[in-house]
């Protein structure tokens, strides 16, 4: 270990047991205490608001509730986030009429805010109001459910609430278990509104007002976060108060002293190690290691449909037969996660109407050659291929290798390593014609993948694809009911992905989270942070 990362790695446990120290007089055994660390940072109290960092969003989970929460399922062998299993959080029942046009919440009679109010549906519908006026990130995310207007949110009575949708929508009830539906003390945070600032957004990125397991005890933006249980939270698993009396989330930039804290015992728990340092600890065999394919997310190479010559779908096809799949999955990866190249389709149809599923592509230089004669690009061209700094470790190696492939059927590629911002606004203004990204849905379905990510003249569609038949197809199967119908059409879209090949899946990477032997209940979440509320110490 560098001299550097020595004394990071003093001052980080010297921070972390001073954490240990201090707080209340009835001080916090090691056993009560979860200690995680992380590359990340906390920089707001609200996920709501703009910036948030997925940091955030994992403290919000825990200090806030929603109306709902996802179940949890097991996936080849691994607890993970079910999202066709919706339980109730604040809720302590619902249910959908008839038509599937309104949803009734019948709220706990038990539940209290943590300055210990009732909660009640007037906080519901103040809460969703401002999830769908304020410029908060929950506006975009309750569309994608239908939910668009404060006229959709009814008080029925203290505590049953409704809410109507302009038609059924099958994303509805989702939407409302995701990070940003957060159930806020009106009253509380109504007190802290002004004239300029009417949902209270400046006081609530420092403060909560929610009704969560977890309370703030101390929060330093980026740097470290406290919070201590609340005991009269019930909405745990058998109704009980979360386990741990204390959660200690530290900042910690370097993944080498991310590595040594939990290898050493000073950190219970890290989800962001590089995949190198996780192969290493594992193999001395002294940690638990849960390793989950992100299933709700995808690694891919994309190229811009409107930027010459990736316009021509015969270029796109032509990379996809000259990239060394086998060689990339190590080299970024060590194999950790699930490829996405390779596979088999029967008649040469998608195999599912899933998204994502492998695709029958592998490195085929002959089959590439012959596409780019195709394209009326025999001798090849010029491009850069780009990838974000923050993701350095995995797509440093990756970009060689795409090169070195590239350039054996003429295609010379100038790698560019661009700063987060940089990445950022060049791929917002679509002026990056050939990159690496990765793409995250938290709510799975197909149609949603195709709509958010293959559609419009929006950021996330990074290969600016404008297929008709695509867009008139993702949004029938949106509001399609039946399961057969629905399969259908995800088929279909499969189907056109390829065959235009707007992007090149290349895997879904694991999640890889890291932690001492006594540590129990890690669930992959579909947000892909810790959900404290899950662990436990045995």
């Amino acid at each position: 270990m560098s001299v550097l990362a020595s004394k990071r790695l003093f001052l980080v446990v010297a921070c972390i047991a001073l954490a240990l120290a201090a707080g209340p007089a009835e001080a916090q055994t090691r056993a009560e205490t979860l200690r995680y660390v992380t590359g990340a940072a906390v920089n707001t109290l609200d996920p709501n608001i703009p910036g948030s960092t997925r940091e955030s969003f994992a403290v919000s989970l825990g200090t806030y509730d929603r109306l709902v929460a996802f179940g949890r399922k097991q996936l080849n062998g691994k607890w993970v986030f079910d999202l066709d299993k919706i339980t109730g959080e604040l809720a302590d029942t619902y249910e959908v009429s008839s038509d599937g046009l309104t949803i009734t919440f019948h709220l706990r009679k038990d539940a209290k805010f943590q300055d210990g109010t009732p909660v009640t549906a007037d906080d519901v519908k103040w809460s969703l109001d401002r999830a769908v006026t304020a410029p908060v990130l929950g506006k975009a995310q309750l569309l994608t459910g239908s939910m668009t207007s404060a006229d959709q949110f009814k008080v029925i009575d203290p505590l049953t609430f409704e809410v109507t949708l302009p038609k059924p929508d099958k994303l509805a009830l989702p939407n409302l278990a995701t990070v940003y539906p957060i159930i806020i003390n009106a009253k509380l945070a109504k007190a802290h509104a002004t004239a300029d600032d009417p949902w209270a957004m400046a006081w609530l990125k420092e403060n909560t007002a929610g009704s969560g397991a977890y309370q703030i005890e101390t929060f330093k933006p980026g740097e470290q976060v406290i919070m201590k249980r609340d005991p009269a939270w019930n909405r745990g698993s058998a109704d009980k108060p979360a386990f741990f009396k204390r959660v200690i989330i530290q900042s910690v930039p370097e993944p080498a002293t991310r590595a040594n804290l939990v290898e050493r015992g000073d950190a219970d728990i890290v989800i962001d190690l590089q995949a190198s340092d996780v192969q290493s600890l594992e193999a001395k065999g002294k940690l638990k290691v849960i390793s989950t394919p992100q299933y709700n997310a995808v690694t891919f190479i994309s190229m811009n449909n409107k930027i010459p010559p990736f316009d021509n779908v015969n270029v796109r096809r032509a990379v996809a037969f000259a990239l060394p799949y086998e060689d990339m999955f190590k080299a970024a990866l060590f194999g950790r996660g699930a490829p996405l190249f390779g596979a088999t389709w029967p008649d040469d149809k998608p195999s599912s109407g899933a998204y994502p599923i492998p695709q029958p592509i592998k490195l085929d230089l002959d089959k590439a050659r012959d596409y780019l004669k195709a394209a009326g690009l025999p001798d090849g061209f010029s491009t850069t291929f780009s990838f974000n700094v923050g993701q350095a470790s995995t797509a440093e190696p990756m970009a060689a290798l795409v090169k070195e492939s590239l350039a054996k059927i003429g295609i010379k590629v100038d790698i560019q390593k661009l700063p987060d911002a940089q990445m950022s606004t060049q791929i917002n203004e679509k002026k990056l014609p050939f990159f690496t990204e990765g793409i995250v849905a938290w709510l799975p379905s197909t149609d949603y993948f195709y709509r958010n990510f293959y559609t419009g003249d929006q950021r996330w569609n990074y290969s600016s694809i404008n297929d008709p038949e695509l867009v008139a197809i993702a949004q029938e199967a949106r509001f399609e009911p039946d399961k057969a119908k629905y399969e259908e059409d995800g088929r279909k879209l499969n189907a056109i992905d390829f065959s235009e090949m707007p992007q090149i899946p290349l895997w879904q990477p694991n999640q890889d989270a890291v932690m001492a032997p006594s540590i129990e209940g890690y669930t992959y979440e579909f947000h892909r942070q810790v959900d404290y509320r899950d662990l436990s110490r045995k």
